[in-house]
């Protein structure tokens, strides 16, 4: 059965607070935490991008089980912010983790959802015999134009993800899309920070594509809320999550455990594959897991996950990479002007 082999995740250390952001442009913190159900979000070192935090995630997948990097045929890097318009981010991870040169790359663009579209690909290609594993990762430096909405919750970090058949820890039962040509966010070339249309933002982006993948999901594995352990939706924001989980019958206790946007942010191709490696750390043998993300543009994927007892075996070393809890630890708390030089705000003349 396709499954997950193994998971890793990276999210860097530096963190700003909302509050602070706020401060600089004479807004109410408070209030547009309680608005968001955002408390602070992280953000990438001088020397992290999108590579960068791909490249650790996948290592730390590799620390917690013991895989020829050689046998992995496919990589596949989803991201808003690939460090090159030209150079695959991919055949950049490929190489610093020694999978390279036997081997199919390539980086995936749809908004906050590539990093889903990346495993549904690596899926395909280990269910047909096509490879042996196939890897596929979440990553983002995301961005938020100063003073804009976004940018109190554009934050950076990334998730690998390792698919094979070979005694995975958790099955890929099934996944199915929900996709239509909707305009709420876009960056064109050559832009800095990306735009949105506000009133297409919630019930005509997020939440139409999010409940139709979702209620397409239920429909063909037959099955309700009820049925499933826990849940993971793409997380913006709190208040988003929360409300599509109410409006489909999940529970808060389903999804507390992947809720990781408050002390995080919104990781954007990272946000739904962190969410779940944030529920795959806690998990045990039998729990079932739903999982469903959002990519602006726009579109939905949906999965159909059940945790088996390889996640608890000697092949698989759970504790031998940080968890997303352990990441979210110790942060370094920056102010505004060392945020902005972090994010590359402030442009010299030469």
């Amino acid at each position: 059965m396709v499954g997950i082999i193994t998971y890793g995740v990276y999210i860097p250390r530096y963190r700003i607070k909302v509050e602070e952001i706020a401060r600089v442009w004479g807004a109410n913190g408070s209030e547009i935490s309680a608005g968001l159900g955002v408390f602070e979000k992280s953000v990438p070192d001088l020397d992290e991008d999108a590579a960068t935090i791909a490249v650790e995630a996948a290592r730390n997948a590799l620390l917690r089980r013991t895989i020829d990097p050689e046998q992995i045929g496919a990589v596949y890097v989803g991201s808003e912010s690939h460090p090159y318009a030209v150079k695959p981010t991919a055949c950049t991870v490929g190489e610093a983790i020694g999978a390279t040169p036997n081997m199919t790359a390539a980086d995936y663009e749809f908004a906050c959802k590539a990093g889903t579209a990346a495993i549904q690909t690596c899926m395909g290609l280990v269910k047909s015999n096509m490879v042996k594993y196939g890897l596929a990762i979440g990553s983002d430096v995301s961005q938020g134009a100063p003073s804009d909405a976004l940018e109190y919750t554009a934050a950076a970090g990334g998730a690998a993800y390792i698919i094979g058949n070979d005694d995975p820890i958790a099955t890929l039962n099934h996944t199915c899309s929900f996709t239509t040509d909707t305009p709420d966010f876009w960056r064109r070339e050559g832009q800095d920070y990306p735009r949105h249309g506000g009133r297409f933002t919630g019930d005509p982006g997020y939440f139409k594509h999010v409940k139709g993948a979702s209620n397409l999901m239920l429909e063909q594995m037959k099955k309700t809320p009820k049925d499933y352990t826990y849940a993971v939706f793409h997380q913006p924001n709190a208040k988003f999550p929360q409300k599509v989980a109410k409006d489909l019958g999940f529970t808060a206790d389903q999804i507390k455990p992947g809720l990781v946007v408050p002390r995080l942010g919104n990781t954007y191709s990272g946000a739904s594959p962190v969410g779940l490696a944030a529920t795959l750390d806690i998990a045990k043998p039998g729990d079932t897991i739903f999982v469903c993300s959002f990519g602006s543009g726009a579109g939905s994927d949906a999965f159909d996950i059940t945790v088996t007892d390889a996640i608890l075996s000697d092949t698989f070393r759970r504790g031998a990479a940080p968890s997303v809890e352990k990441l979210l630890q110790n942060p370094i708390y920056l102010d505004y002007a060392k945020y902005a030089k972090h994010k590359g705000k402030l442009v010299m003349q030469a």
